[in-house]
């Protein structure tokens, strides 16, 4: 597959859109976590308009909700803007609270199609890789940046891969399901990883 430029133009919108923004107590750009979502997608077979998706999966939720949302169908068209609706859990500000945002994304993903499907297992990979990393440097501490902290994280996480590992086989969702023991083994045992 050949990206067209509607990939280049969404690439400079989510830079436009996230540019300010960093990774949670980390000081990373958040374009670094889009990139690597969209590069995930990529690499287990998305179609450009799940790529799209991918790079514009947190538009709605972190840079304007539904006024984004409208934005973003109108430049990269309908199936761009349903998979990124799906792919949120909150479009207001302040969020709802964070177990009850997540029960129901989490209730959504059941029946979600393909492409959402895609771009949640490869932003769910993207988040748990990171997760790793910064646990290791920074143990326990690491889950005060979080709602849900560690036992939640953990619960989502866990939620999201049994979701995922009941639909059609998947080797981005194998490698969910690794990651998410890596990091339940990690957090269980700091000493082992």
């Amino acid at each position: 597959m050949h990206l067209s430029p509607r990939f280049s133009e969404a690439l400079v919108y989510a830079c436009q859109l996230h540019g300010q923004q960093v990774r949670k107590g980390s000081g990373i750009p958040y374009v670094s976590h889009l990139l690597g979502v969209a590069a995930l997608a990529l690499e287990h077979g998305a179609s450009e308009d799940e790529a799209i998706a991918a790079l514009l999966h947190d538009a709605v939720e972190d840079q304007g909700g539904p006024p984004v949302r409208d934005d973003i169908e109108h430049r990269f068209g309908a199936r761009v803007a349903a998979i990124v609706s799906a792919c949120t859990d909150a479009d207001t500000t302040p969020k709802p609270p964070w177990r009850g945002r997540k029960e129901q994304y989490l209730a959504h993903l059941t029946t979600a199609d393909q492409g959402v499907r895609l771009v949640s297992a490869a932003d769910k990979l993207h988040n748990v890789r990171s997760l790793l990393v910064d646990y290791r440097v920074h143990g326990d501490q690491l889950w005060e940046r979080f709602s849900g902290g560690k036992d939640g994280t953990l619960w989502y996480y866990r939620a999201v891969v049994k979701i995922l590992a009941a639909g059609p086989s998947s080797a981005l969702v194998d490698e969910l399901d690794r990651a998410v023991s890596d990091l339940e083994r990690l957090v269980t045992n700091p000493g082992a990883g």
